[in-house]
């Protein structure tokens, strides 16, 4: 059983990747769904609306013959980040207290 995942969370997971280093498409799916149950065609349109709303960069780069497309995080990106971590330490702490409640 797994839990549906929002784009919220994809968005998060996928800035969070980035933070540690830039990506090519194949080596973040790997990562991203070492974490999330995501397909490849849910990624690649999160990774166009962070790109489109300035939170992500791309450039190319050669590898054997043909282009690779990096994804970079922004410093908007950075600072969105930034609020993802703040409002899930709210959402686990609000989590832990009420699977820690006493029928």
């Amino acid at each position: 059983m797994g839990f549906q995942i929002g784009g919220a969370i994809l968005d998060f997971v996928v800035l969070a990747v980035l933070r540690r280093k830039d990506a090519y498409g194949y080596q973040l799916t790997q990562e991203v769904r070492g974490i999330l149950d995501v397909s490849e065609t849910s990624l690649y349109p999160a990774l166009k609306r962070l790109q489109k709303g300035g939170l992500l960069t791309t450039y190319d780069q050669p590898w054997q013959g043909r282009n690779r497309r990096y994804y970079h995080l922004t410093e908007q990106g950075r600072a969105v980040l930034a609020q993802y971590q703040r409002e899930w330490h709210v959402f686990e702490h609000q989590l832990d207290d009420l699977l820690e409640e006493q029928p």
